[in-house]
């Protein structure tokens, strides 16, 4: 064996934490560094986006009392930004049992919480979807979101011990139960990205193809029962398809019209922080928008490179899960992938006019305590999922880097 290769195996046990046994030098050479900065990095890009954003929302909301506070939303989000980090690296140290007990514990607790906001909620936009009061407010879907993705995993990885478990079923009932609380709020948007987490996960769980086309097949049909008998789909999907279209939905179409014209004002190149114009037509600029601020004042190419940035997250989970063996960890990791990259790929979709408006955050980049926070337990979560698996060396191609 050459010192090369002789210095390579000894890099690799370095990395198991073996140089420095305490718990947090352990913790450092174990996880994901690259996700940890590709998350620190989409932080950072957020707190940017909502200081360029926070000028246009500040005027058209914050009152009187906070008429020379152009950045209003800026400290707010730079607060729950020191609130977040501490939860992204405290979750992101829990063994794997404790993140699952806590995740099973909380997807409990939010989904009671769902039940009681139709009915003691706070109405905000039209909407009843956050619970609490004053500053203390919060939305329970956002939270149950990373929650919900762990639950199935178990469920779902527990047919490995036991092929007849009807497993795929129950966790269709509980997705069921979630859109249905939901689509109450109304949320059509959440809703959506709660079914898509879920075909996700019974798709990677190995669910016959026969079975998945059926849940595929039913989606035409959901779709065509919301549009009858749910005004809030109804509304949006005419705007969208419709744009002429008067009544409810205008109001939609008007925004996804200002958002384009944000979006492309600003040509390749941006007009340079704080140039920006057209942003103050947007009726939530520093939140549901803050992709097609980004896209005025940065240019269309930052809009790339933060795309680019979710795809490079989402890829980097999935190259990872590569050798993972545990049906467990392998399903709540891509779960939490798809969470992110789904999210992303409507918010980025509706910015952008291919898709109805939806009132979708962009993850880590929109303001919002709740979003933060509960973004934040997730990426956490997947930090705990992917930390270094201790069958990596058993690889065939590090076993074949190290022959080398």
């Amino acid at each position: 064996m050459t010192d090369v290769s002789r210095a390579q195996r000894a890099g690799l046990k370095g990395r198991g934490g073996r140089g420095d046994p305490s718990p947090l030098g352990t913790w450092f050479w174990d996880i994901d560094r690259v996700l940890l900065l590709l998350a620190l990095f989409l932080i950072a890009i957020g707190l940017i986006a909502v200081a360029a954003g926070s000028p246009a929302s500040a005027s058209r909301y914050s009152g009187e009392h906070l008429k020379f506070a152009p950045l209003h939303y800026f400290w707010r989000q730079l607060l729950w930004a020191g609130v977040s980090l501490p939860v992204l690296f405290g979750v992101s140290m829990l063994p794997v049992t404790a993140a699952r007990r806590m995740s099973l514990i909380g997807a409990a607790v939010c989904v009671a919480l769902l039940m009681i906001v139709p009915f003691a909620g706070v109405m905000v936009n039209g909407a009843r979807r956050w619970i609490g009061f004053g500053f203390a407010q919060f939305q329970p879907s956002e939270f149950l979101k990373p929650f919900f993705v762990v639950a199935v995993a178990w469920l779902l990885s527990l047919k490995s011990r036991d092929e007849e478990l009807p497993v795929t079923m129950i966790t269709a009932g509980l997705t069921g139960l979630i859109a249905l609380l939901l689509m109450l709020q109304p949320d059509f948007g959440q809703t959506v990205i709660f079914c898509c987490i879920w075909l996700a996960l019974v798709t990677i769980a190995g669910t016959p193809t026969r079975v998945i086309m059926g849940f595929v097949a039913m989606v035409p049909a959901a779709l065509v029962a919301a549009y009858l008998f749910y005004s809030t789909a109804r509304a949006r999907i005419d705007a969208f398809l419709f744009p002429g279209v008067e009544g409810e939905g205008a109001a939609d179409h008007f925004q996804t019209d200002a958002a384009h014209r944000t979006l492309t004002s600003g040509g390749w190149f941006g007009t340079g922080p704080g140039g920006g114009t057209v942003k103050y037509g947007l009726p939530e600029a520093h939140t549901d928008y803050i992709f097609s601020v980004i896209g005025e004042e940065f240019g269309l190419l930052a809009c790339m490179v933060v795309a680019l940035v979710f795809l490079a997250l989402v890829v980097r989970v999935f190259v990872k899960l590569l050798d993972e063996q545990d049906p467990f960890k392998l399903l709540a990791a891509s779960g939490l992938a798809v969470q992110f990259g789904a999210q992303a790929l409507i918010s980025m979709a509706v910015n952008t006019g291919l898709a109805p408006s939806k009132g979708m955050t962009l993850p880590f980049i929109s303001y919002g305590g709740s979003s933060m926070v509960a973004l934040s337990l997730g990426m956490g979560l997947l930090l705990a999922f992917t930390r270094r698996n201790p069958f990596l060396l058993r690889s065939p191609y590090i076993t074949r880097w190290n022959a080398e």
